[in-house]
């Protein structure tokens, strides 16, 4: 059970650094930015949700394998060869993003929600639920400003409805269902809704709409 968290939570931190790392490149960063938006987009919601349940210092800190994983994978994408084929199909380096961006999101919403109950002694489903989405859009909120973009959960499909969504499944299936049928079915929830937000064009009403 540990190694499959273990996995789960290294493969949420490569697909997170990779949407990071892809992001400073199609804004023409040099090695270093690639990195630190790779990174941050790994560990930043875990981060936050760490400060959020007194748990210091945040488990990216005692722990280096995940900031290792980042990193290595921001400099793999930065390979020249690898950046040309993402950057020169706008269709493929959307498609990647797509991919990349939900996994991260759906594994690190439902992530949170194990770390709250490892946390907390009988967490409510607002801790629970709250703690989820945060830790699942976080890094990405961190990376969109550091790339001075517009948060992409303010503007572009359904985003933190589907980690809001996927929160609901999994805290509501915990006890039910166990904690790992729980937390894949809360991450399925997510990608399908990606997905189908995605292919769909689904949207939340926008201001000007």
């Amino acid at each position: 059970m540990d190694q499959l968290i273990l996995v789960l939570e290294l493969v949420g931190t490569l697909a997170f650094a990779a949407s990071g790392a892809m992001t400073a490149l199609k804004k023409n960063m040099d090695l270093f930015g690639v990195c630190i938006l790779g990174l941050t987009t790994a560990v930043g919601g875990g981060v936050i949700r760490d400060v959020i349940l007194g748990a210091t210092p945040p488990a990216t800190f005692q722990s280096p394998i995940y900031a290792v994983v980042a990193v290595v994978t921001s400099v793999v994408l930065f390979w020249p060869r690898l950046r040309r084929v993402f950057m020169w199909d706008p269709v493929l380096y959307d498609l990647a993003m797509l991919v990349m961006d939900s996994a991260g999101l759906g594994i690190f919403t439902v992530m949170g929600i194990r770390i709250a109950y490892e946390q907390v002694d009988q967490p409510g489903w607002f801790l629970l639920v709250f703690v989820g989405v945060v830790t699942g859009v976080g890094g990405g909120v961190l990376r969109d400003v550091l790339a001075g973009d517009t948060p992409y959960i303010f503007v572009k499909h359904i985003y933190a409805c589907a980690s809001l969504a996927g929160a609901l499944v999994c805290t509501a299936l915990w006890h039910s269902a166990g904690e790992l049928p729980a937390m894949l079915l809360g991450a399925g929830t997510v990608l399908a809704i990606r997905f189908l937000s995605a292919h769909f064009r689904w949207n939340l009403p926008h201001a000007n709409s």
